[in-house]
């Protein structure tokens, strides 16, 4: 499934979840939901960066938490270097929250799906290739 897609089972799978955005390994959009967006990417590639100086690079970088009185933000990265945020409310469950964005990046297609293309046969029927 597309990005927008898992996001969109994200949302109405965790309520305490108020924004989202999924990035690739360039750091580029692939999906979003909730307000905030652009800001919520900019964070996140800033967090990587930031967290990435205490290490050798980051692509070392796997999760970043931070709690505010006012709620929570949440990163986690996977191996391809594709990257989800979100930004929650108070009180909410950190395994929890971890849990579902972790299974909303796992849902999400590396990959395009290969349309099948429609050919004419001998007898000028289409048929699916």
């Amino acid at each position: 499934m597309d990005a927008a897609t898992a996001l969109a089972e994200l949302e109405g799978l965790s309520s305490r979840i108020e924004s989202a955005v999924v990035l690739d390994a360039a750091g580029e959009v692939l999906g979003s939901s909730g307000r905030g967006a652009a800001r919520l990417a900019g964070a996140a590639s800033e967090l990587l960066a930031a967290a990435g100086t205490l290490r050798a690079s980051d692509d070392e970088v796997t999760r970043i938490e931070v709690e505010l009185a006012e709620g929570g933000l949440f990163l986690l990265r996977e191996g391809g270097g594709r990257t989800i945020a979100a930004t929650t409310g108070p009180g909410a469950i950190a395994g929890i929250v971890v849990y579902d964005l972790r299974t909303c990046l796992e849902r999400i297609d590396t990959k395009p799906k290969r349309r099948r293309s429609k050919s004419k046969s001998s007898n000028g029927n289409e048929e699916e290739a």
